[in-house]
């Protein structure tokens, strides 16, 4: 029955502004001991509603562009939390002294909330402010682009992210600028970027500066390179992006009004097949310039430089030829380190690679084992478990060799394959059946051995080498364990208790990502510094560039931190953005129609879904149905707990009710569903306008059952979060506990929804199926580790909608139809359990409701219209308003202005109960609210800030004390190695109050011939030449002290040659009348400036001394022994290392001795 007219008419007296305080985000777990204790004073009438007439065109400040809107992340009012909200010492600010209606918040959010007094997710004084340089994109924008990986380059000043469907660059210097000819849709408000050519998802990158390139490894198994001069890499327009459809195109062109894209891409210059059919899931370029890649199975290649230099040396014509040269010169490290089928390195996938610069070592991690190597020798040192106990050897099964992709080699794809073919790829299968056996053996042997899976519960997640010269790796419960260059724990320390999900080291500084969003700042120590929430989800990946610390989210969005951050700097900033706040405010406003009902496994008429539906769609923008009791009976309830344990979800009469009510609302023509989610019997979907499409996406789905041990489906609730115009946006469908007395059961069943609802992919989302996916971090019992604050508590609005079973109480049933005859509704709330509950503070703590004037909607006869149907049979059960609607907005008061303080303020503009619908014994309810709605234009807002760092001095003086080095000097500037001798210069820190990080390199190398010196030639990523060892080459050096350098030169040093594997030819290279170049980089902790110090290091060898015999005819291959060394053995002479090559080659057969003039050089390979 519809509201009375004059309900209407009264509520319409418009109430008084005031000016609020958003409580949209969670408040601490400091007050949980206050949370029964403080309870709001709820007013249920208050919530005036609004006549439907209400106007939607008042004055708007519309974004001109037209572009679809990104992430949002507002300037930081002292009482208002914000996704990079910090924490560090004395950042925690009062509420004290805020207007009265900061006591209103504390009495409302007291459930949930924070301390009295105060509003914990404050940003106080120090709080890090970020530069968005690629906005929160909408996921369902990013199908087959997801970011996966990052690197920056602080000399090019650029910035790469490894995507699923290739490469994007963005430049540094114009990150504040805008796209000049539109961008693909989802990166309308990002940084203008360059893409390479399409590629399948590069799941690691690696930054090689001395050949200016970028090296990826990629889910197809290749290892591809791109050039950083990208004006002379680009070669072609972009093509459309892969799954963008008709929707969007690539960058430059516009997906506003068909404009078109000219843009230029970039092309790779050198690619590979590292693996057949399996991915590059790691990479690294050691410190001498090679390239080692990981993948499944504990597969590890190593690629020699001087194969990798001749192939880049080739023509674009010799494109093919150079691919083949690569190929078959690597150098498997698993069979390297295998003898007598008996191997250290367990057949788990290798997920990340560590070059350790400083000892010249290699670390190549799996989720449970390290393994240390020595990046000179390719020895293998050490294999040792995360309790760093050294992991024993085991029986190895001869590796099969790797068949290349059918796609990638034959040249008629529509062949049938032969016999070979086919026993090629049953080969292919059988190997990677036998890595799977394996890694389930190594699973049973931990159990075995230690008796419990906690292990399996504690995975690497991150590892990185700190400035100090050791490693940290960080866990999937949250710690962190500091190690020693020889692979031997220090010590294993805990800020957080979310995964680690990424390291990053400059300096004395060390941040870490977490899965909860949280960034961290720490000292060499591991003691911590800072620390903020930099994104709402996952921060997977950290690079370092120029002043800034760059952090990759899991929803694709790229921010840039000032390595100082917290500090001043932020507070500058942050101030004179708010002093611009309306430059980049942009207000909306939207229609939502929400209802709900009881279906009482019924179906309805296409006459009942227009009337309860169809007739308001026409005006709202987005309309989202919550149902309950789709399909009942026990077996249907106990099967759809087992489906749920497997994943699944839906059953035939919750897609009849989907599709039915799809056509009431005119679906594919005027909406189109945006989700769905079903547990058992309860139901919710929502629908958005068709030209709401570009502002609606990342919508999640959650379902909590309630039912017998909350485990069945019957009751519960079923939620969706979707975020529309940047705002965050929950609707939750529920069924609570029934019966009259049941009322502590119906508050229990909102605790429990409220507190575990935890969002994740809808069932029909349109987001990638190969997006990352992560999960809630999980103890050794597979429990959360703790309670964290809940999903539904950081939405800007939610709405609990559904069959919430509260009754009315202290009244018979004929004084309830009396009443109800009179229409006395007034007095019948009185009467209402939830309405007696809310007041109370012991449900839905600081919601409101519209003013009901309509019929209780329970309980019915089916197909009997009119109040006359009222329950009359032998329970004759009391009328109750079972079935309602409540939500919460941004304000923490009955008014408030909308803002970027508070970003979400709703009014109802209709609530009602569709009584001439029979076909169930409740009747459905609607709710329509007008929603207003404040965000952030991202591109305005990232120019204004780059107008305060080029115009504002006190941030133009901050930046260049934080390119502050501290001044150091070098012991000498030449140095001449004779008769393998160890040469030791020192590099003293002259400033009194820094560290000072160092850093060496090699500039490359040349040699001298009849007098002629050679161009200077770098290895790759300034990688030094094989006959020089320097130690430490990374540290850190205490002000006013001074660190000992040692460099160590092999007179000779053997030179192999692999074929697919196989070593072919192996000889000894005389290293006289060589020189190279090291340089000496010097960084303090806040910048990637840099100062240089040079020494040329010359060899000089006696006339008489001539190399050892030299191999110059294929020999079997003879893999060293695998012995677990430790340092001390890992450093050997070079006489030692001769004898032993030459006792091996004694024992195949004799070869003939060459003059040391008769030197051979590697680059001669051969490829047969």
């Amino acid at each position: 029955m519809e509201p009375d007219d004059e309900a209407l008419k009264a509520a319409r007296a418009p109430p008084q502004q005031r000016r609020g305080i958003s409580y949209s985000q969670p408040l601490s777990r400091d007050a949980a001991s206050a949370r029964r204790a403080a309870l709001r004073n709820h007013s249920l009438d208050d919530e005036h509603i609004l006549p439907a007439s209400h106007s939607l065109n008042y004055p708007l400040h519309h974004d001109p562009s037209g572009m679809a809107p990104m992430g949002y992340h507002p300037p930081l009012p002292p009482h208002q939390h914000h996704p990079s909200a910090s924490y560090s010492s004395n950042t925690r600010r009062s509420a004290g002294g805020v207007s009265e209606g900061s006591m209103t918040l504390e009495r409302a959010m007291s459930e949930y909330g924070g301390g009295q007094g105060t509003l914990p997710e404050f940003v106080g004084a120090g709080a890090a402010r970020a530069s968005s340089v690629r906005p929160h994109p909408l996921r369902e924008t990013q199908a087959g682009s997801f970011l996966r990986s990052l690197a920056a380059d602080p000399q090019r000043r650029q910035l790469w992210a490894g995507a699923e469907s290739g490469i994007r660059v963005w430049s540094l210097d114009e990150v504040f600028a805008e796209w000049g000819a539109g961008a693909r849709r989802g990166d309308e408000e990002s940084a203008p970027f360059c893409e390479g050519m399409p590629a399948p998802p590069a799941l690691c990158v690696v930054v090689d500066r001395a050949n200016r390139l970028l090296w990826t490894g990629h889910k197809d198994g290749r290892i591809r390179s791109w050039r950083m001069d990208l004006d002379a890499a680009s070669t072609a327009p972009a093509p459309p992006a892969a799954g963008a459809g008709g929707d969007g195109g690539s960058v430059g062109g516009s997906s506003h009004g068909g404009g078109s894209n000219n843009a230029p891409v970039f092309r790779e210059a050198l690619t590979w097949q590292a693996y057949g059919r399996t991915p590059v899931l790691s990479m690294v370029v050691t410190s001498y310039g090679e390239i080692w890649s990981g993948s499944e199975g504990g597969i590890i290649k190593a690629w020699p430089y001087d194969a990798i230099a001749k192939s880049l040396s080739l023509s674009p014509e010799e494109r093919h030829m150079a691919a083949l040269l690569v190929e078959r010169a690597y150098i498997d490290l698993r069979n390297h380190c295998t003898v007598g089928n008996v191997c250290s390195l367990p057949a788990s996938d290798v997920k990340y690679m560590l070059v350790d610069h400083s000892r010249a070592k290699v670390w190549t991690v799996t989720s449970m084992t390290f393994a240390l190597w020595d990046a000179r020798t390719r020895e293998l040192l050490k294999v040792f478990g995360m309790d760093g106990q050294v992991e024993s050897a085991k029986l190895e099964t001869p590796v099969m060799p790797e068949q290349p992709m059918e796609e990638e080699i034959n040249p008629n794809p529509k062949a049938k394959p032969s016999k070979k073919d086919k026993s090629q790829g049953s080969l292919n299968f059988f190997q990677k059946s036998r890595n799977a056996l394996i890694g389930a053996a190594d699973a049973v042997r931990r159990v075995a051995t230690k008796g419990t899976f906690v292990e399996d519960n504690r995975r690497t997640g991150a590892v990185a080498q700190v400035m100090d010269g050791s490693i940290w790796s960080g866990c999937t419960n949250g710690a962190i364990i500091q190690w020693d260059g020889n692979g031997n724990r220090v010590q294993e320390f805990q800020h957080h208790t979310s995964s680690v999900q990424c390291i990053k080291a400059l300096g004395e500084r060390v941040w870490v990502g977490y899965a909860s969003g949280l960034i961290q700042v720490m000292d060499a120590e591991g003691n911590i510094i800072a620390g903020w929430t930099g994104h709402s989800c996952p921060v997977i990946r950290m690079a370092i560039g120029c002043s800034y610390i760059y952090t990759l989210a899991h929803h694709g969005g790229i921010r840039g931190w000032p390595l100082t951050s917290p500090g001043p700097l932020d507070d500058i900033i942050r101030t004179e953005l708010s002093n611009k706040e309306l430059s980049y405010t942009r207000m909306e406003k939207i229609n939502i129609m929400v209802g709900s009902w009881n279906v009482a496994q019924g179906k309805a008429s296409a006459e009942s879904l227009r009337s309860w539906l169809g007739s308001v769609a026409s005006d709202v923008g987005l309309v989202v149905v919550g149902l309950q009791e789709v399909e009942m009976g026990a077996g249907f309830l106990a099967i759809s707990a087992a489906k749920e344990t497997v994943g699944l979800e839906g059953s035939a009469n919750g897609q009849w009710w989907i599709d039915n009510i799809g056509k009431a609302l005119d679906e594919g023509t005027s909406f189109h569903r945006v989700g769905s989610r079903q547990l058992a019997a309860l139901l919710i979907a929502a629908w958005a306008r068709k030209s709401l499409k570009p502002y609606v996406g990342d919508v999640e789905a959650a379902a909590v059952p309630c039912g017998l041990g909350r485990a069945i489906g019957n009751k519960g609730g079923v939620g969706l979060r979707i975020r529309v115009y940047d705002r965050k946006m929950c609707f939750v469908s529920n069924h609570f506990a029934a019966h009259l007395e049941a009322v502590s059961r119906r508050n229990a069943d909102f605790d429990h929804i409220y507190r575990t609802m935890a969002f994740n992919k809808p069932h029909g989302s349109t987001a990638s199926a190969t997006s990352v996916q992560l999960h809630r971090t999980v103890n050794v019992n597979g429990n959360q580790v703790e309670e964290v604050r809940p999903d539904l508590a950081e939405a800007d609005m939610i709405v609990f909608l559904g069959d919430f079973n509260y009754r009315l109480y202290g009244i018979t049933y004929d004084e309830a139809r009396d009443m109800v005859s009179q229409r006395s509704f007034d007095w019948l709330r009185e009467k209402d359990q939830l309405r007696a509950e809310m007041k109370a503070g012991k449900v839905f703590q600081g919601m409101r409701e519209g003013i009901i004037k309509f019929p209780p909607t329970y309980k019915f006869q089916k197909h009997q219209p009119g109040l006359g149907g009222y329950d009359s049979g032998e329970k004759k059960r009391i009328p109750a308003w079972c079935d309602r609607v409540l939500y919460r907005d941004s304000r923490s008061v009955s008014v408030a202005e909308c803002s970027l303080e508070c970003p979400v303020v709703a009014s109802i503009t209709s609530y009602m109960a569709c009584m001439d619908v029979t076909e169930s014994d409740h009747k459905p309810v609607r709710c329509t609210f007008s929603v207003d709605i404040a965000r952030v234009d991202e591109l305005i807002r990232r120019q204004e800030y780059g107008e305060i760092i080029e115009s504002n001095e006190k941030v133009r003086s901050l930046f260049q004390d934080a390119c502050f080095v501290p001044d150091t000097t070098v012991s000498i500037s030449e140095i001449t190695l004779e008769n393998q001798e160890n040469v030791v210069f020192k590099i003293t820190n002259k400033c009194e109050t820094s560290k000072a990080a160092f850093e060496i390199l090699c500039d490359g190398q040349s040699t001298k011939k009849d007098g002629t010196k050679s161009e200077l030639l770098p290895r790759a990523s300034f990688g030094f030449p094989l006959w020089l060892e320097v130690q430490p080459a990374v540290g850190l050096i205490k002000p006013g002290e001074t660190v000992e350098i040692t460099l160590h030169h092999e007179d000779f040093y053997t030179q192999e040659e692999f074929v697919d594997g196989i070593p072919q030819n192996w000889w000894c290279e005389d290293t006289r009348d060589k020189e190279a170049v090291i340089r000496i980089n010097i960084t303090g902790s806040s910048s990637t400036e840099t100062k240089t110090h040079t020494i040329n290091v010359q060899h000089r060898c006696p006339p008489s001394s001539a190399p050892p015999p030299m191999m110059n005819q294929p020999v079997a291959a003879v893999p060293p022994s695998n012995v677990l060394a430790s340092e001390g053995h890992s450093k050997r002479s070079s006489k030692k290392s001769q004898s032993k090559h030459r006792e091996q080659q004694q024992q195949q057969q004799d070869y003939p001795q060459f003059g040391s003039s008769e030197v051979h050089d590697l680059c001669r390979m051969r490829c047969p």
